[in-house]
């Protein structure tokens, strides 16, 4: 893919969600068509969704990732941040930057529809990527950056993460999800 298109994305009919376009680390996908400029981040598991029913995937000495992650249709809206991010003023962009992998982009993108969030960028890790998140969404945030956001906050679950994003810069609200206790 050449970099212009990597940049631009797809563009399609109001409403529909463009193929995902390989930025670096990650794959972008365009909700509505694209913007820029100021922007909030979201965490999705432990943030907007509740993965609390998953965890028990991740127990053991070989944590099961593919059942963690294909169980994610079923979780339930964490109802105080949706709420939140409702109430963002239509001017900010909402990037919802995930470690999840690529591969389970339609069934993320079907649960983001099934509760009617808004969301204007969804930024995913590559399949084969098995750095750790927080190396991941650095250089994503670089690259969000890069292409013309300014991201005003971040909402995140994994104070590693959180850590990371203050470094960069950027002001981050902790919601404690317990999966990192």
């Amino acid at each position: 893919m050449d970099g212009a298109a990597a940049e631009d994305g797809p563009r399609g009919p109001a409403g529909a969600v463009g193929a995902a376009d390989a930025v670096g680390a990650a794959r972008w996908s365009w909700n509505d068509g694209h913007r820029r400029g100021p922007a909030v981040v979201f965490d999705l598991d432990g943030v907007l969704s509740n993965a609390a029913s998953r965890q028990h995937f991740l127990k053991g000495p070989r944590p099961d990732w593919e059942a963690f992650f294909a169980a994610s249709i079923d979780d339930p809206l964490v109802d105080e941040v949706a709420a939140l991010l409702g109430l963002l003023a239509p001017e900010l962009g909402i990037i919802l930057l995930t470690a999840r992998p690529d591969r389970i982009r339609p069934q993320t993108v079907g649960w983001l529809g099934r509760h009617h969030l808004r969301w204007d960028l969804l930024v995913m890790r590559r399949d084969g990527d098995y750095r750790p998140a927080r190396n991941f969404k650095q250089g994503a945030v670089r690259d969000i950056r890069a292409r013309g956001f300014e991201i005003k906050l971040c909402l995140e679950d994994d104070l590693r993460n959180v850590e990371m994003f203050r470094q960069e810069g950027v002001p981050s609200l902790y919601i404690h999800s317990g999966y990192y206790d």
